[in-house]
């Protein structure tokens, strides 16, 4: 896999009220829970964190990430408090836990959680993270597969998965090794203004990160120890790298997986960098919304991990040798492929003609032109072997496409016209989206079944 190019795609995109319980009033502000959650503070693996906890039901946990604390999630957990019992910790030495100064590796945090958990007497839970809180959800995933019933992963790299390795040379993230001492003396006291980086920077629109949060943030990260904590999440990265590298060679999760990512940060890579670490991964790109999804785009946020956390069972475990591909059935066509004639398609997983997850391969013969078509839904192809020129636009044209080699990834957005030919030697293409999906061709006149 070519993920230089999948970091490229990062670092160029990165630069009112929901339904509540009947017993929980409306809150104060965005960081206000309601009086129906109740609030204590856990020992729990050799600390303490403070925890909201409300509703009934299905256990959820909501992990949050640096530049904000538990608070974030207020909408969030309004909502699935009607359903779910809703558990919000603030990490290790952030927010209102207990101050600390070690321990912030992310397979220790995850630790945090699970002590979380016994002490509420919970076995299995919902497990959803932001930020760095991605990092901890996704420990804790590795860790407790046993206890974590869906994952969500909400706009943040992981540590060693993926596209690690190129994301860090990327100067967008230059706070990744920002830290010590003498950086804590240079932002203490401008905590606010180290902070409006971040949420400026980080979202599509610096104004849909609300004021009345900006200020109330600021002011529980000017307390003591906790810029230093957050310095020591980032401190840590390396050997979580490690940890989270020795996670997954001893095995891919198995649960399923919901990557969200703001349309102008993470996007559609979110997913594909959790496809590096776990076999069942749903993909939403939350349109309008930079990294500050909770607070720029609360609602479309809190719909999609409501519509997955409501979604039934996961994906069934299969394995397939390319042996096992090639001895399986090839149609001429179907959902969402070309159905041009000498194209073969191979479903391997799911239905793209029904709602859920599916994935289907393409061989497509030398010298055949696809011209300009959308589908409803976002897709994600890589290719796998021959030479695949493919572009946007609403028609065709070959200098209007991109030569990719095997290992070469690329999207098809939905409701984005694009077209694809084949040069001297034939292509196989792998296709992954969220169905039903479709094909429409720009003019009707290419549509196979017109000639």
């Amino acid at each position: 896999m070519k993920t230089v190019r999948i970091a490229a795609v990062f670092a160029a995109a990165a630069l009112a009220q929901l339904p509540c319980a009947a017993s929980a009033a409306a809150p104060a502000s965005a960081t206000t829970f309601p009086p129906a959650f109740q609030v204590r503070d856990i020992p729990a693996n050799g600390t303490t964190i403070h925890v909201r906890t409300g509703g009934s039901g299905p256990a959820v946990v909501l992990i949050h990430g640096y530049g904000d604390t538990g608070d974030m999630w207020v909408p969030l957990a309004i909502d699935l408090m009607r359903d779910h019992t809703v558990i919000v910790p603030d990490l290790r030495g952030m927010g209102l836990s207990a101050v600390a100064t070690d321990g912030f590796t992310k397979k220790n945090q995850a630790e945090d959680i699970a002590g979380v958990l016994d002490a509420l007497h919970v076995q299995q839970a919902d497990i959803v993270g932001h930020d760095i809180g991605n990092m901890v959800a996704f420990a804790f995933a590795e860790a407790h597969p046993d206890r974590t019933t869906r994952l969500v992963e909400m706009d943040a790299p992981v540590p060693g998965v993926g596209t690690w390795d190129e994301l860090l040379k990327n100067p967008i993230l230059w706070h990744f090794r920002f830290g010590g001492p003498d950086m804590e003396r240079l932002v203490a006291g401008r905590e606010r203004i180290y902070l409006d980086r971040f949420w400026n920077d980080f979202s599509a629109d610096p104004a849909h990160f609300p004021e009345a949060d900006r200020r109330h943030y600021a002011e529980l990260y000017a307390r003591p120890g906790r810029m230093h904590a957050g310095f020591l999440q980032f401190a840590a990265f390396d050997q979580d790298a490690i940890d989270n590298r020795a996670s997954v060679a001893r095995g891919r999760l198995q649960m399923p997986v919901l990557a969200i990512g703001g349309d102008h940060s993470f996007g559609p890579v979110m997913a594909f960098v959790m496809r590096f670490a776990a076999d069942d991964v749903r993909q939403v790109v939350i349109p309008d919304s930079g990294h500050w999804l909770m607070e720029e785009q609360p609602k479309a946020t809190v719909a999609a991990i409501r519509s997955f956390l409501d979604s039934s069972g996961p994906l069934p475990q299969k394995r397939l040798t390319a042996a096992n591909v090639d001895a399986l059935t090839r149609d001429k066509g179907g959902a969402g492929t070309s159905q041009l004639g000498g194209v073969e398609t191979t479903i391997l997983s799911g239905d793209p003609s029904a709602p859920g997850p599916y994935a289907f391969e393409i061989r497509v013969p030398a010298h055949t032109r696809i011209a300009a078509h959308t589908h409803r839904d976002n897709r994600n192809a890589i290719v796998v072997s021959g030479d695949w020129h493919f572009g946007y636009g609403q028609a065709a044209q070959d200098g209007a496409t991109t030569t990719l080699d095997p290992g070469g990834f690329y999207t098809e957005p939905a409701g984005v016209a694009h077209f694809a030919f084949t040069g001297d030697q034939p292509a196989v293409v792998f296709i992954s989206g969220e169905g039903p999906t479709d094909t429409r061709y720009v003019s009707s006149a290419d549509t196979p079944t017109s000639k």
